[in-house]
């Protein structure tokens, strides 16, 4: 069994962060690259199609393993794997047997909810299976999801350091389309707009002058929200300077969404929360934004109590020590 350290991996990333603002810090900043050549950065021909064939290949690899109605167990796999940021990790996660993925799975989320609590709980309807205690068959199937993504090239895309090429496609949406029953889609009326839509509509209406937020009230997995922030980085804008509101009715929508705005790294004023546009007048924004803040609060409570619980155990070390060394 592979064994995880939550809190050390915390630490190594906060330490990481502290030395590269450190380094960024010491040196001149380069001004930002122009927008032709942002649009040249290597990821894969058409990632518009790249998505839609990764999708393809998890949905047979889910079906010819387990099947069933369990969307979330595939898509939850999926949505986990996204948050990788090195691509040789690929090499590893195919030694790993079915039993190594529920701790990992575990380790990746509570990691990315140390960062982005007021997401991660909206991604909450992703990540509950996995405290279900899988059986053997749902095991294998999320192996064979996950070897499955990594072979399809799911790393071309979502293990880039630069946010902009992480961002070309949305690789959730066509796998929760797929995922979905067509007599399903139909009641719901979930059909996603096109990408090539999304960016039509967003060349045309995000500029320099835009406002200080970007609301999506039927934001499903966020296909215009990456839309807009492509265009903000094609005009060397900083979508970390915007707010960002997404809400849809379907809870794996915004749990897609909110996935999704963490890879797209579109910034801490990010809020996404399942609501119903058409039942109140904010669609829940009000009751969103105080959730969220109790949710970083209580986040802020772990961590403090993590730290004091750290600083204690050291002192009472070094104590041990000092009496063992009196004693002696």
């Amino acid at each position: 069994m592979v064994q995880f350290d939550l809190f050390g991996e915390v630490q190594r990333k906060l330490d990481e962060r502290a030395r590269q603002r450190k380094t960024a810090a010491a040196k001149p900043q380069p001004s930002p690259a122009p927008a032709a050549r942002r649009r040249r950065r290597a990821f894969p021909p058409d990632p518009y199609q790249h998505a839609s064939k990764l999708a393809e290949n998890v949905i047979t690899a889910w079906f010819s393993n387990y099947g069933g109605g369990r969307m979330d167990i595939p898509l939850g796999t999926v949505a986990a794997l996204s948050f990788f940021r090195e691509p040789l990790i690929a090499d590893w996660l195919l030694t790993l047997q079915p039993p190594d993925f529920v701790p990992l799975l575990k380790e990746i989320w509570g990691v990315q909810w140390w960062f982005r609590p007021d997401l991660i709980e909206t991604a909450r309807p992703l990540i509950d299976w996995i405290h279900e205690e899988p059986d053997e068959y749902q095991l294998k199937a999320v192996r064979a999801v996950a070897h499955t993504a990594v072979n399809t090239g799911l790393f071309d895309i979502t293990a880039q350091d630069d946010p902009y090429v992480r961002s070309s496609a949305d690789i959730l949406s066509p796998l929760l389309t797929g995922l979905r029953h067509k007599s399903d889609k139909k009641w719901r009326g979930e059909y996603h707009t096109p990408p090539c839509v999304t960016d039509l509509m967003a060349r045309i209406l995000v500029h320099a002058d835009h406002g200080p937020s970007i609301r999506e009230p039927a934001v499903g997995s966020g296909g215009m929200l990456r839309s807009a922030a492509q265009a903000l980085r094609e005009q060397n804008l900083n979508p970390h300077d915007y707010a960002w509101f997404g809400n849809d009715i379907d809870h794996l929508a915004t749990a897609c969404a909110a996935v999704n705005a963490i890879i797209w790294d579109l910034g801490p004023k990010t809020v996404i929360w399942r609501g119903d546009s058409l039942a109140t007048d904010d669609a829940g924004l009000t009751d969103a934004l105080k959730e969220r803040a109790a949710i970083i609060r209580h986040r802020n409570a772990v961590v403090e109590q993590a730290r004091f619980e750290h600083k204690a155990r050291h002192m009472l070390s070094a104590l041990d020590r000092l009496i063992e060394g009196a004693a002696a």
